[in-house]
Formats: C-alpha cells, sequence, structure tokens
C-alpha cells in the first residue's frame, strides 16, 4: 500500500466511493462517518493524509481542521478539505484553518490522486529526520513545539514572494493584490532574473516562486519550474503554478513534476494569499529541519571544544589519505601530539583552565597546519595530525614547527595568568605503494609509540618511529 487515506464524509454513498477509488490506486482507506470518529481515527491510526467533507452533521469542516492542526500527533497530516459549494467563502474558511489544498465537487480524480501523490511525497520528505534520529526526534533536535492553532501568519516572519509572469501588468496585479494581504516581501521576476539567481542561498533567494503556467508559452512555467529545482540556490524554494483555467491536465502534471501548489487564476483573489503562507511557513519548517539535521551531523565529526574534527572523522580521513597516497605513489605522515603534563594543569588551576589550554593548542596547531592536512582531537589532550603528500625531511619540519608554536609563547587562562605549556610528538611515515600495505590504525599506532619515547626522552620532544626514519 501506498498510505492511509482517513476519509471523513457523513455521506455512506461517498465513503464507499472514496474507498474503491482508493483501493484501485493501491491506498489503505480508513473510514469516518462523523467529524468526532474524524478526530479520534486521525490520532489513533496516525493516517497519512485525510481527506475531509466540509459539511459534517455534528462538526463544522472547519473546526475538524482547528482541532487537528491544534494537537500535536495530528497537526502534521495533510488535509484536503472537499467541498460541495464553490464558494470563496468556504474555501477561504477552510485554507484559514488549516487544510492544505480545497478541492470542489464533483471531483476530477486525476487531480485529486496527484494532489495526494505531491501532499504524500511533501510528507515523506519531512519524516526523514525521525527516521534517522528516532521517534523522540523532535524534542532531541529541539524542534518541538507546544500546540497552536493553525495561523501561520502572525508566527512565520516576513518572506519573499517572486511573481513570475510574461505579463508585466498580471504581475503588478498579483502584487498589487497581495499587498494588502501579506507583509511578505513581493518581487517581480522574468524568467531569465529567476535563473540569474545566485547558486548559494542567501537573503536575495524567494521563499516562493509565483508562476504563470503558460510562461512565454504553453508549459513554460513548468520548464521554469523544474529549471529552478535542478539549482542549488533555488532548489529549496517552494513553487505556486497558477493556470490560465480550471485545466486539469496541467494540474496533474504540475503536482507530478513538484509544484507545491496549483492555483486557478480565477481564484487568486482570494486564494493566493492565505495559500502563500501557508507555503512559506511550510519551507521555513522544513528549512530548520534541514539546518537542525546538518548541524547535528556537522556536531558528529567536529569537537564541540575546539572545533577541530574528532575520532569519528579522523580515522576515515586517515584512510582515504593513505588510499590516495598508495594510489600516487607519494609519502604521507601521521603524527600524534600530546600536551605534557596536562592533568596537572586541571589540577593546579581547574578544567575551565584546562579547557583554555586545549582551545589555544588546537588553534597554533590548525594556524600552522595547510589546508589540506587534517588535526583533530581524538583524546583528553590528545591531536592526530595528518600530513598527505609529506616527505620525511618535510615532516620533520612541520613536527618541530608545530612544537615552537605550541612553547613559544603562554597560554592566556581564564584568571589573566599565562601558561606556559608544551607537547610531545610522534611521527609516523606511511608506507609508499611499492611497500607493504600498512593499516592506518597500525600507523597510528606507530606514531604512538614514537610519541612515548618522546614522553620518555623528557618531553617537549620530536620522535620518528624507526619504521619511518
Amino acid at each position: 500500500m501506498h498510505g492511509r487515506i482517513l476519509i471523513v464524509d457523513d455521506t455512506a454513498t461517498n465513503r464507499i466511493v472514496y474507498k474503491v477509488k482508493l483501493s484501485d490506486a493501491f491506498y489503505e482507506p480508513l473510514l469516518a462517518a462523523d467529524g468526532a470518529t474524524g478526530l479520534r481515527l486521525a490520532q489513533d491510526a496516525a493516517p497519512d493524509l485525510v481527506l475531509l467533507d466540509l459539511s459534517l452533521r455534528d462538526l463544522p469542516g472547519p473546526e475538524v481542521l482547528r482541532r487537528l492542526k491544534a494537537n500535536p500527533l495530528t497537526r502534521a497530516i495533510p488535509v484536503i478539505a472537499l467541498s460541495a459549494s464553490p464558494g470563496a467563502a468556504d474555501r477561504g474558511l477552510a485554507l484559514a484553518a488549516g487544510a492544505d489544498d480545497v478541492m470542489s465537487r464533483p471531483l476530477n480524480d486525476a487531480a485529486l490522486l496527484a494532489r495526494m501523490r505531491n501532499l504524500l511525497r511533501l510528507r515523506e520528505e519531512a519524516r526523514f529526520v525521525t527516521r534517522a534520529w528516532g521517534h523522540e526526534a523532535p524534542s532531541i533536535l529541539g524542534m518541538a513545539e507546544g500546540a497552536a492553532p493553525f495561523d501561520p501568519a502572525p508566527f512565520t516572519p516576513a518572506g519573499t514572494v517572486a511573481l513570475v509572469t510574461s505579463r508585466v501588468e498580471l504581475a503588478l496585479a498579483w502584487k498589487h493584490q497581495l499587498r494588502r494581504q501579506m507583509r511578505d516581501g513581493l518581487v517581480v521576476m522574468s524568467r531569465e532574473q529567476a535563473l540569474a539567481l545566485p547558486p548559494a542561498r542567501d537573503s536575495t533567494i524567494p521563499d516562493v516562486f509565483v508562476v504563470e503556467a503558460d510562461l512565454d508559452a504553453p508549459g513554460g512555467g513548468l520548464r521554469l519550474m523544474s529549471e529552478l529545482g535542478s539549482h542549488a540556490g533555488t532548489r529549496h524554494s517552494a513553487t505556486c503554478i497558477i493556470t490560465p483555467g480550471e485545466d486539469d491536465e496541467t494540474t496533474v502534471m504540475a503536482f507530478d513534476m513538484g509544484a507545491d501548489d496549483v492555483l486557478s487564476a480565477r481564484l487568486c483573489d482570494h486564494e493566493l494569499a492565505p495559500r502563500l503562507r501557508t507555503l512559506i511557513a511550510r519551507k521555513r519548517q522544513a528549512d530548520r529541519i534541514r539546518a537542525t539535521v546538518e548541524d547535528g551531523l556537522r556536531l558528529s565529526i567536529i569537537d564541540p571544544l575546539t572545533g577541530i574534527y574528532n575520532r569519528r572523522y579522523a580515522l576515515p580521513r586517515l584512510a582515504g589519505i593513505a588510499a590516495q597516497a598508495a594510489s600516487e605513489g607519494s609519502d604521507f605522515a601521521v603524527m600524534v601530539v600530546d600536551l605534557d603534563r596536562f592533568k596537572s594543569v586541571n589540577d593546579r588551576f581547574g578544567h575551565a583552565a584546562g579547557d583554555a589550554v586545549l582551545v589555544e593548542v588546537a588553534r597554533r596547531l590548525s594556524e600552522n597546519l595547510r589546508l589540506s592536512d587534517m588535526l583533530a582531537r581524538i583524546g583528553g589532550e590528545e591531536f592526530l595530525v595528518a600530513l598527505p603528500q609529506t616527505t620525511l625531511p618535510e615532516a620533520e619540519r612541520v613536527a618541530e614547527r608545530l612544537r615552537q608554536m605550541v612553547c613559544e609563547a603562554p597560554v592566556t587562562l581564564p584568571s589573566g595568568d599565562g601558561l606556559h605549556v608544551t607537547v610531545s610528538i610522534g611521527v609516523a611515515l606511511g608506507a609508499r605503494r611499492s611497500e607493504q600495505t600498512e593499516d592506518v590504525s597500525t600507523l597510528v599506532d606507530r606514531a604512538d609509540q614514537a610519541l612515548l619515547s618522546s614522553k620518555s626522552a623528557g618531553r617537549n620532544v620530536v620522535t620518528f618511529s624507526r619504521n619511518a626514519a
């Protein structure tokens, strides 16, 4: 099955018809004959999407929507509201209450299924965090929020909406209309200007593109949408396609090509603004999730104290450096750098002083290495350095420079006092391609043994592994 669809409709014939059509499309239908049952099933059965009739006898459709969006367990479920009335007031109430779309009866089956596929795809994209981090992902990642009515306008920071059409007068009419209903920035763009936006995301990238379906030529807006989706700077922006009329074929094609919303031009006066507010809110939430995950991934390989790489990153990276050296037939060096008598720093001055020493030593090491080199903290006071394409004489010079840079100036402690610290260094040279292949863990062990020799020799010394020499 493609997904579980909750059908909330108090007309038995409608429920049976939807059940048959959705089953034929390989969905699993769940049926509710009134709003109260629908709310209970939405919470207990966790459907992937809800089809909600707005003319229920027990509860008004907008009230069901508000309750769904106020419940943390159900507010992420997309809802398509179904209306027997084409009136703008009913549609507007449903959109304001949190409906993802409002479709009027009689329904076009192809358009309904395309919109369902579109919303299910968007929901699946949002679920990847939960799959990666477990069911507690929202609270773990700081994204949990208290229950609140669905009303994106007051809570969403002002965004930017780009109006893209080949007719200037139409763009200006949209802008004039939206300016009265939205506080977001509105810019008029041509196709060329939209495609010329910078490749990196910044404040100039619109949150939403409103694109005329027949931009410059029939289907031109859909082609532009595909182009925007393939560009690094605009691929996370939402797109709303405006069709000239009730064009179900274009609607189906737009949704299946990835449009976030499709709206008939005749409905723009009443529905464009609330739909854009929903798109901006949804896009900002996706941005927050993506940034949180990216931060989590970054922190999983970064030592939070010093800001350099940690062991989890260092060993696979070292294996990559070794593989590259083997393919090129080049040398590379590995160093293990350890602070001398670091325990006494913590014992005498406290852990805050110890942290300050670690941060400063990491900074001095980092500033005296090349961009291609790797520096990682692999233990409490132990650092790993990898030097690709480095010969033995070059490794000797680098190791001695690092040792001197650490010891030549005192580290300023939080108390303001200065403390001289030193490091001991063990160095091992990676094997050439013509020599016996060596596992990176063995190479690190050789460097570590050389480090122990440096400690035994009185500390503040560089020692090379016998194999490297």
